[in-house]
């Protein structure tokens, strides 16, 4: 019995589109996500995937090459179909399983941060509230404040150690 090779980490635009275009395929197919890019947002992916890889070059590297606005993007996406926690999870989900399964090391690590951040980030804007993960006491009337796995009422919150 062989062992499986060692992944590498992500170094470069090749690397990003290949986990990109990796994750977009098991996007388009997932069974609670995949009609929300193929039939609501109409994604094509040939010209989709430049951007993506511009905008998590620039997420990954530093690179400066991403120059729209994501957070917009996504407004005009939940006006069609609303976008609800599930979602956020799913596609959270599929991306750190893509990264486990293509590459390891420090910025594949930093892509798995960066998208629990992004994704927690639009999730909690949608829901009109901060993009914040810290939202401030200002924001004590929110009945709920939502973390990844599982909905933390606000008494919870503040009860827990």
């Amino acid at each position: 019995m062989t062992a499986a090779p060692e992944l590498r980490d992500l170094a470069d635009r090749d690397d990003v589109a290949r986990l990109v275009r990796t994750f977009y395929g098991r996007a388009f197919e997932d069974e609670l996500i995949g009609h929300i890019f193929t039939d609501v947002a109409h994604m094509d992916l040939d010209h989709h995937l430049p951007i993506m890889c511009d905008f998590w070059q620039t997420v990954l590297f530093n690179a400066g090459l991403y120059r729209r606005n994501a957070l917009q993007l996504h407004y005009v996406l939940n006006a069609k179909h609303p976008l609800h926690e599930e979602h956020f999870e799913r596609w959270l989900l599929l991306w750190t399983s893509t990264v486990d399964d293509l590459f390891a090391g420090p910025v594949a690590e930093r892509a798995k941060l960066q998208a629990t951040r992004i994704a927690g980030s639009i999730h909690r804007r949608l829901e009109g509230r901060s993009g914040s993960q810290f939202e401030s006491l200002a924001h004590r009337d929110v009945p709920d404040t939502f973390e990844y796995g599982h909905r933390v009422r606000q008494d919870e919150a503040v009860a827990e150690p």
